[in-house]
């Protein structure tokens, strides 16, 4: 009864302390613009099946990708195990599932080989971050507080894993030493519980407690990390998938607030009529005038850099990374989501998404290839929120390359990018035969 009591102040600890951190990112996402309707949802669900869930797109890098979709899969059949854990330990029994009968055995089957192959995966990723420098993992956004960010969760992660192996071993000990059913079945353990034959039946359970406690306050500790750390994607990268951009990349969306504007012009009734209401800003300076999806991006971001990787500006020498983009949409919102909460969108700490975080060099180097959003993992849409800090740049200061004011001299004068008269324009159809 006493542990029950215990793991029942760990779970109201952990549940409210979870609450507490939803609550606050639900008021953060208040502050951000909507972005589009969700519509064609069997689209989305099939979208979701394959990249967030058959991991397609991490395939490209067929090593590290068969690495991070094992310990992907992993978690998915092993949270099947934490959910009875939680079970156990509020109703103070044993293995509370076995009455699902064969689908239990495939379960703890599964994820007893699962909990040795993402053992494997963790070791050979901690190796690469400790052993290897690995490019893609380097770069001016990625500072000593993002690597030991990755080696702290990799660790948990780890020991989560050994933790649940521990657990499996020594009920598979301690039952068998006592001639009692084992429920569930256990490759792994099977064959690693014969290091244990030797033990007194008392240390075996001694050993399956220590292991339990260990592997239950981990999940919860993990948990409520999570939120505060780049592996929040473990939480957000099926929802971002899902809610990703449905239409070609590419593909420019009309900004709402132009086509208000536009709208109240050609409008007789509003076209004259003054208003005192400033018109809403456009395109995004700051954090405030981002969407909800640009967000939802920066949070689901697993700083992998493969975005970065196979950006042309950045490998030619450019001043461009886009996950540095993302990483700063998310850093900047951390950073000013506190006062915003406070004070409301009227509060100003005389800084702002551009300039103080991204340059105006990184946003005109962006060539909207979209080989980063076509290469990135979770569907992160970069070039969208680009094109938007170039809209303000151009509709609100009139700040743009040189070259680029040339086209849009000749446009309102020739109308076409070149500069050429239109009536100009076919004499080239003279000239051939």
């Amino acid at each position: 009864m006493t542990s029950q009591i215990v793991f029942a102040i760990f779970l109201l600890i952990t549940l409210g302390l979870f609450s507490y951190t939803t609550w606050n990112y639900y008021r953060i996402f208040r502050l951000t613009k909507p972005a589009f309707p969700i519509k064609n949802l069997g689209k989305r669900f099939r979208v979701t099946l394959n990249v967030a869930f058959a991991q397609s797109k991490m395939f490209r890098k067929p090593l590290s990708g068969i690495l991070h979709a094992l310990v992907f899969w992993g978690f998915m059949v092993i949270f099947i195990g934490s959910v009875e854990m939680v079970i156990d330990g509020l109703l103070g029994i044993e293995r509370s599932l076995r009455f699902m009968g064969w689908f239990y055995d495939l379960a703890m089957a599964s994820g007893d080989v699962f909990a040795l192959l993402v053992t494997i995966s963790i070791l050979i990723f901690l190796g690469r971050r400790v052993f290897i420098r690995v490019k893609r993992f380097e770069g001016e956004e990625m500072q000593k507080k993002s690597h030991w960010d990755a080696k702290l969760a990799l660790t948990m992660i780890l020991l989560l894993m050994i933790t649940l192996l521990g657990i499996n071993t020594s009920y598979v000990a301690y039952q068998t030493a006592n001639n009692l059913e084992i429920y569930g079945i256990y490759p792994i353990s099977y064959y690693l519980s014969d290091f244990m034959a030797a033990l007194d039946p008392n240390v075996m359970y001694l050993h399956h407690e220590v292991h339990w406690w260990g592997h239950i306050l981990l999940i919860f500790a993990f948990a409520n990390i999570l939120p505060y750390s780049k592996h929040f994607h473990v939480f957000m990268s099926i929802p971002n998938v899902f809610l990703s951009q449905l239409e070609p990349l590419g593909k420019l969306t009309n900004m709402d607030s132009v086509t208000r504007e536009v709208k109240l012009m050609l409008n007789p009734e509003t076209a004259f009529a003054a208003s005192d209401a400033p018109p809403d800003r456009f395109g995004v300076l700051d954090v405030e005038d981002i969407s909800w999806k640009n967000y939802l991006d920066s949070l689901a971001c697993t700083e992998c850099g493969r975005c970065t990787s196979v950006c042309p500006a950045s490998i030619t020498g450019k001043k461009l990374s886009p996950r540095k983009i993302i990483m700063d949409v998310r850093g900047r919102m951390r950073e000013k989501s506190t006062g915003l909460l406070k004070e409301g969108k009227a509060f100003s700490d005389n800084k702002s998404l551009l300039r103080n975080y991204v340059s105006t060099e990184e946003i005109w180097a962006c060539t909207t290839c979209n080989a980063c959003a076509t290469e990135c993992p979770v569907n992160i849409n970069h070039p969208g929120i680009i094109i938007d800090m170039r809209r303000y740049l151009v509709m609100e200061e009139g700040n743009a390359p040189g070259e680029i004011k040339a086209m849009f001299s000749n446009i309102e004068n020739n109308g076409a990018p070149w500069q050429y008269s239109p009536e100009d324009r076919l004499l080239w159809a003279g000239e051939a035969d």
